[in-house]
């Protein structure tokens, strides 16, 4: 019986240096051992078996892999390396064909495995090309399957069921490791090419060559079961990185998405979305792999994940990005004013731009100001290249930083620029659910300690566990998990303990404990330490660095337990900044409802750091959305002391140079009016900055 895509099979089988079975490639062992053999379809023939060696860089053997395959290091040093080794398999297996009269052939393996998680994963990190076979291959167990639909489901099939379920009578401890699967995977095929069953071998597994970038709408259905997170990437990585990867994996087209934090700099994350779930769970199994260096954490995610980050609906868009299997470079810090020409003028005839103007995509804001990004085409990775070297060279007065950028982040950056609203309005007050007080520790008494490099899916059970029958130690509400600007674990947390020797047995003891499979540092400290970090400030080994939103005479604040009274009701980061108003919206507009935490308790929160313990926590403060009738009740019995003084409002400049003066933050405010002499008792001023803020303005710059 003849097959569509070829007259010839070519039985494959492998081993690795460690996990064999279902865990195979799991674990980035290295290949060790290949054994194939030629079978022609047409007359039921076979050529010579062949078994070969294979010398991996490290030649360290797990103990499953020598109990099963019998082999040694030092039988695998006198062996080739895997680039000889594949050149060998190709000459041999064609002079077994030229021995049929063939010149194509299929592979055929044992499930997907050798040739997804172990071969192209393999070859791409050593840096060198598999043959054009490699992209195609037969899956003996979906094969069998459907031939034979009422065998096991093809997730639980292996050689041995598959040959039980025919009645083979092959005894395995007969032959060699390796050489017993060929022959009775061979079996199994003349068995499915039968009278009786007539298989025809016509749709192999196809591996993708390179990954297909491409435009993702909001509109499109994304199946949940095909997504998955990467987390730990490196900064600088691409979406064709990503893909390398996962090499030997089949990625959606336009299916890599690189995730951007609030700054809009890529934040580690990507979402990758598959072509199917098999392909997904395959993916799952690459959990801590390596990128270079770097271990990368693959986590199952959502459709609506997916359509979040790299859905889009802009038309413009769209056009931009349907120009296929471009380099797509993103030029940050352009001058407001630069110009088309001005870029290209800037790019150079080096590096061409695809369609000239219409390769180029300016990022507005939705009243048309330009926010000094922009994304550019190149038809080719020499040009690309070509571009990056021009990195942070001038243009106009300012330096251009220029990186790889993929589809998704366009959509990404467009989609938060284009959703910013003109006219920013304050979110929903929060209030706390359970009564007050909740106090948070202060002074220098060490009774607290601090865990550093806890695993990013830990939780507080995780941390119970690990500090054993200190548990019973901790103070009530004492469990402090810090997160990240993006609400995710930082890997830090504190725990207030019910004295300084307990913190210092525990600290001792758990110094250095693996938490799942990572050792985390355990150290005393004070309570004035932990408040800081709580607070938004840093504590490293040059000492404190105060929060964010505290001048330093402030520190003395931390001095008293500070309280969230019960009406206190934080706002967002957002809420700090002010609306756009006219004289007469403001002469009408009624006096907003906010509360802060009363004078007397001294809390100046950074509300971008400060999390008190997630609500997993048998001891933590949650917040939940306020009604409006309960903010209106609590407005009329709150005895509170606004922030700031209505009219005006304050705002907080991040990224200042270090070398920046009053003069020059005057000068960017230019056209502002700042805040009248009242406002000065709230901010730490020298007499000069106090002198240049006189006369009537309306706001002030901290």
């Amino acid at each position: 019986m003849t097959a569509s895509h070829s007259d010839s099979l070519v039985v494959l089988f492998g081993a690795t240096a460690g996990a064999y079975g279902a865990k195979l490639g799991s674990d980035e062992r290295e290949l060790i051992l290949l054994v194939w053999q030629v079978v022609d379809l047409p007359s039921k023939k076979v050529g010579t078996l062949h078994k070969s060696l294979v010398k991996a860089d490290n030649l360290e053997l797990s103990d499953q892999c020598r109990e099963v395959t019998g082999l040694t290091p030092e039988g695998l040093g006198k062996a080739e390396p895997l680039d000889r080794v594949l050149q060998q398999f190709i000459q041999l297996v064609s002079s077994d064909l030229k021995v049929f009269g063939r010149n194509s052939y299929t592979l055929c393996s044992d499930g997907q495995l050798l040739i997804r998680q172990v071969l192209h994963p393999e070859t791409s990190k050593k840096n060198f090309l598999l043959s054009d076979c490699f992209y195609s291959f037969y899956d003996l167990r979906k094969e069998f399957h459907t031939c034979y639909p009422s065998s096991a489901a093809v997730k639980d099939q292996t050689i041995k069921t598959m040959a039980e379920y025919l009645g083979l009578g092959t005894d395995e401890a007969e032959e060699d490791f390796g050489v017993w699967q060929v022959k009775t995977m061979v079996a199994i095929i003349f068995s499915m090419l039968s009278e009786n069953c007539d298989h025809i071998f016509t749709n192999p597994e196809i591996v993708k060559y390179k990954y297909e970038t491409g435009p993702c709408s909001k509109s499109e259905t994304v199946d949940s079961e095909t997504v998955i997170r990467a987390r730990g990437l490196p900064w600088q990585s691409s979406d064709q990185d990503i893909a390398r990867f996962f090499k030997g994996l089949n990625i959606a087209k336009g299916g890599v998405a690189l995730c951007l934090n609030a700054q809009g700099r890529r934040n580690g994350e990507a979402l990758v979305r598959f072509v199917s779930s098999e392909q997904r769970d395959l993916a799952l199994e690459r959990h801590k792999h390596h990128m270079g260096s770097r271990y990368i954490e693959v986590y199952k995610a959502t459709g609506e994940e997916f359509l979040k980050i790299a859905g889009g609906t802009s038309n413009e868009v769209a056009q931009f990005l349907s120009k296929e299997n471009q380099v797509i470079i993103r030029m940050r810090g352009l001058p407001f004013t630069a110009t088309q020409e001005d870029v290209l003028g800037f790019l150079g005839p080096e590096c061409p731009v695809t369609g000239g103007k219409e390769g180029l995509l300016f990022v507005k804001y939705p009243d048309g100001r330009p926010t000094g990004d922009a994304f550019v085409l190149f038809s080719c990775e020499e040009y690309a290249q070509n571009a990056l070297k021009k990195h942070k060279e001038i243009l106009g007065k300012r330096y251009i930083e220029l990186f790889r950028s993929t589809a998704a982040e366009v959509q990404q950056v467009l989609n938060r620029y284009m959703s910013t609203p003109l006219i920013p309005t304050l979110p929903t007050p929060i209030i706390p659910v359970i009564p007050p007080p909740y106090t948070i520790a202060t002074g220098s008494i060490r009774d607290c300690v601090r865990l550093r490099g806890l695993p990013y899916t830990a939780g507080i059970d995780d941390i119970l566990d690990f500090m054993g029958d200190a548990t019973a130690d901790i103070k009530p509400h004492g469990v402090h998990m810090v997160l990240n600007q993006q609400g995710r674990p930082s890997g830090d947390a504190f725990i207030q303990m019910k004295s300084a020797d307990k913190a210092f047995m525990v600290a001792q003891k758990c110094h250095k404990k693996m938490m799942k499979d990572r050792y985390v540092e355990v150290f005393q400290c004070s309570g004035e330490e932990m408040n800081f970090v709580l607070m938004g400030g840093t504590l490293n080994r040059s000492g404190l660095s105060p929060p964010p939103c505290l001048s330093p005479p402030a520190y003395a604040a931390f001095q008293t337990a500070a309280v969230i009274p019960a009406e206190a009701a934080l706002y967002q980061p957002q809420a700090l900044l002010p609306t756009a108003r006219t004289p007469q919206a403001s002469a009408a507009a009624p006096p907003a409802v906010t509360y802060y935490p009363a004078q007397a308790a001294q809390l100046y929160m950074n509300y971008t750091a400060y999390y008190p313990s997630p609500p997993v926590s048998p001891t933590t403060v949650g917040y939940l959305a306020a009604p409006p009738g309960a903010v209106a009740a609590a407005a009329a019995t709150a005895t509170h002391t606004p922030l700031l003084p209505q009219p005006g409002a304050l705002v907080r400049m991040q990224g200042l140079p270090y070398n920046t003066g009053m003069k020059e933050i005057l000068s960017f405010f230019q056209g502002y009016q700042y805040a009248p002499d009242d406002y000065n008792g709230l901010i730490q001023l020298s007499e000069q900055a106090r002198s240049v803020l006189q006369a009537p303005k309306e706001w002030v710059c901290l």
